[in-house]
């Protein structure tokens, strides 16, 4: 197979485009389904500070090193989740690639500074461990920006990631979560704006990118996601893919621009009755924020989650 653009021969191929990828094509590509998607959903200017959720793995890697290689000024956030060797691993990850491209890395420990991790925590507080880890990296995230000046916090969810979500919101036809399903969530009513310029980029093209790149990530999958519904999702996504490449972006990108607008309400009458938690200070919805009930349950400890 010949790359699409300088006819060199491609060492990756991209199905749903139904083309072949040199090296040096092959960056650029993913720079510029980056730099589109920043683009056509408006996510941030040039001067904009950005704060990238890192976990080690390929996709906030790869994302970083993009946003960097584009010119933003784009600093790392990792959260140490208390995962015992995967989150020594995925820690020691992204402090060396910070560290090789001598990026500014914020670090925030949930044993350390909070006092509970996510297999304690879960437990504690009868949550499924991706559910109180998505609990307190949503809350997290938000924190770190707010404090830290930030004015988007970016993550590395890719097209097969939000095609699954946008799979799994389908089938139980849940409306507060599809009238949030965007590219951009808006910072408004303490929330800073939150991004995903990799939904233009497929899981298999960012693995590509980080092997081509050198980029080392941990490659094993969360041990606490065993069970979790997404993955399922993505499976039977992926088998539709096989048959029909470039599913998944029209399945995706066909909700975006037609759908997106018509259920988008339901969820700016959820950001109407937002207000400061009385605990942390964050916005809420509850008369106690999610976040501090998981944590006065996972330390035994009422009160605030400073």
């Amino acid at each position: 197979m010949k790359c699409r653009v300088c006819r060199e021969p491609a060492v990756v191929e991209v199905r749903r485009h139904n083309a072949g990828f040199c090296h040096p094509c092959f960056v650029k590509h993913c720079c510029e389904a980056v730099t589109r998607a920043i683009g056509g959903y408006q996510m941030f200017g040039p001067d904009d500070r950005i704060l990238v959720a890192v976990s080690g793995g390929k996709d906030s890697l790869a994302l970083w090193d993009i946003l960097l290689r584009l010119g933003y000024r784009a600093d790392g956030l990792y959260l140490g989740l208390g995962i015992g060797a995967y989150s020594d691993e995925s820690g020691h990850i992204t402090r060396e690639f910070a560290a090789r491209r001598e990026a500014r890395l914020v670090e925030v420990d949930l044993p350390a500074d909070l006092g509970y991790d996510i297999p304690t925590g879960a437990a504690a507080a009868r949550r499924a461990p991706c559910s109180a880890c998505g609990l307190s990296k949503r809350h997290l995230f938000n924190r770190a920006a707010v404090e830290g000046g930030y004015d988007v916090v970016a993550t590395g969810h890719n097209l097969d990631d939000e095609a699954a979500v946008l799979f799994g919101n389908v089938l139980r036809w849940d409306l507060a979560y599809l009238g949030r399903q965007h590219p951009v969530l808006p910072g408004e009513g303490g929330f800073v704006r939150k991004v995903k310029p990799l939904v233009r980029l497929g899981e298999r093209e960012m693995a590509a990118y980080c092997v081509l790149e050198g980029i080392d990530y941990i490659v094993e999958e969360c041990p606490m996601a065993a069970g979790n519904r997404h993955l399922g999702y993505k499976a039977a996504l992926n088998e539709i893919e096989a048959t029909s490449p470039g599913s998944k972006a029209a399945f995706l990108f066909g909700f975006l621009e037609r759908m997106s607008p018509l259920v988008a309400p339901t969820a700016q009458a959820e950001r109407e009755d937002l207000h400061p938690c009385p605990g942390c200070g964050e916005p809420t919805v509850s008369e106690v924020c999610a976040f501090c009930k998981l944590v006065a349950k996972a330390t035994g400890v009422e009160g605030t989650s400073t």
